[in-house]
């Protein structure tokens, strides 16, 4: 079962050491975290990082009960940001581990989404006066479709028949 968005936020609280009490983190804070817990989920999706996060069609869509839907692999990266992201609008520093933390665990993700540039060969055939340039050159397949909500659809990708 995926951790809830409530969840993460309650993390990314006590990562900035606030959350000791229960009554510190009034519910107003909550959802204020939990919208920019979206706007950084957005942000890292469009910067190639897709972890099947549902996004809200509104600022106040989402509840502290929703199912946030990442890997717990990711958990680390997301709290530990998030945490460097909120400290200053509660007068908080982080510790030197939490920002060594995140930027490793976010890389760690970047590096497992990552693809290297395809290159391919020049399909000239040398002979008949084309010497050829001996380079690669970059020409990508098309990328792959994802829909609005985040999951890849591989409907017509491939064409396999049955004969």
């Amino acid at each position: 079962m995926s951790w809830t968005k409530g969840e993460i936020i309650r993390d990314v609280f006590t990562e900035m050491g606030i959350a000791s009490y229960e009554f510190d983190v009034s519910p107003e804070e909550v959802v204020g975290a939990i919208r920019r817990l979206d706007t950084m989920m957005g942000e890292w999706e469009i910067r190639g990082l897709r972890l099947s996060y549902p996004q809200p069609s509104s600022p106040d869509g989402s509840s502290s009960d929703d199912d946030a839907n990442v890997p717990a692999y990711a958990l680390e990266a997301i709290i530990t940001n998030l945490a460097i992201r909120l400290a200053p609008s509660y007068g908080k520093g982080i510790s030197p581990d939490t920002k060594t933390t995140a930027k490793t665990s976010l890389s760690m993700l970047f590096g497992l989404s990552a693809k290297p540039v395809e290159q391919q060969k020049n399909s000239m055939p040398s002979g008949a006066g084309y010497k050829g340039t001996g380079q690669w050159t970059s020409e990508p397949n098309d990328p792959l479709i994802v829909g609005d909500d985040s999951e890849l659809d591989l409907e017509g990708a491939l064409n396999v028949s049955s004969n």
